[in-house]
């Protein structure tokens, strides 16, 4: 087998950098990894957790644990901030356009999560695992979001 066969196509050289940024997450219920590209250069990461200088739940316990809030409801009731806000953040933080990007999620965007890519011009969002907000899909699709799950070895 050749070096070019063992190389990752582009989706699952970006999947793969999720991934591996979902590792930082703080969270104690769920992972979770986003890349924001553009033209085929990553712009900006972000994973799950509690922001800077906030302790961590890892530290405090997890709210949403302690009062039994199901996934994909009540998203206020966290201490955390979820993967894709913390991407588009650290893109306007570093002054980077995100205007025509697309995002590479672990899981596909909460509702919150979506308005905000609906918002930053974003127009695709690949991802793995699905997440229990039938509320997100029906903006993204309203908004003309392109949502492409990748499957592994995308």
């Amino acid at each position: 087998m050749s070096e070019l066969q063992d190389r990752p196509s582009w989706n699952q050289y970006f999947m793969d950098i999720a991934t591996l940024v979902a590792k930082r997450s703080t969270c104690k219920r769920r992972a979770v990894g986003a890349v924001i590209v553009k033209d085929k250069r990553v712009l900006s990461t972000g994973y799950n957790g509690a922001p800077s200088r906030i302790r961590h739940c890892a530290e405090v316990g997890c709210l949403r644990e302690q009062m039994d809030v199901p996934s994909g409801e009540r998203h206020e009731l966290c201490r955390g901030i979820h993967a894709e806000q913390n991407a588009i953040i650290q893109a306007a933080y570093h002054g980077a356009s995100i205007n025509g990007a697309s995002v590479f999620c672990t899981n596909l965007p909460c509702s919150i999560c979506a308005k905000m890519i609906i918002n930053a011009g974003i127009e695709r969002i690949y991802y793995e695992s699905g997440y229990a907000d039938s509320m997100s899909e029906e903006m993204l699709a309203e908004a003309g979001v392109q949502l492409i799950k990748l499957e592994n070895g995308c």
